[in-house]
């Protein structure tokens, strides 16, 4: 059975889970506090609701799946819980609003949204975490494995 904590102490999964960490920190930086070029945390639950229509529970979840998500993924701390909230978060993202506009991402501003390569890619590497674990450098291998 799989331990929540567990982990194989493989230096790709490491890898993996910080660089997924880094740009879902600084996504869920930007719809928090603002950073980055963001509007902050009552601008984005405001625009999620209105736009999207997304109840603000529902909206402030996502929100801190990305925020909280990336920081514990960064460190290593809840990474299969972490990996899980984003995935859910990209699924979302995908039906409720991306999936309408294809694939790929509109690089160059010639049509009205953005498409989901973005969205899978970042299923694919949480998915990764989910079943790999946090890898060599984390905080859940380092507090929860036993000796």
């Amino acid at each position: 059975m799989l331990n929540l904590f567990s982990t194989d102490p493989d230096w790709t999964l490491t890898l993996i889970r910080v660089i997924l960490g880094i740009v879902f920190f600084a996504h869920g930086a930007q719809k928090v506090l603002g950073w980055f070029g963001g509007t902050g945390l009552k601008e984005t639950l405001r625009t999620m609701h209105e736009f999207i229509g997304l109840p603000v529970p529902l909206a402030l979840v996502a929100v801190m799946a990305e925020f909280l998500g990336g920081l514990g993924l960064i460190v290593g701390l809840l990474s299969r819980v972490a990996a899980i909230g984003i995935c859910l978060t990209m699924l979302s993202a995908i039906a409720m609003l991306h999936w309408r506009f294809g694939l790929f991402v509109n690089w160059f501003g010639d049509r009205k949204g953005h498409g989901f390569e973005y969205h899978l890619l970042a299923i694919g590497l949480a998915i990764v975490i989910m079943i790999g674990g946090s890898g060599a450098l984390s905080l859940d291998r380092l507090v929860f494995v036993t000796q």
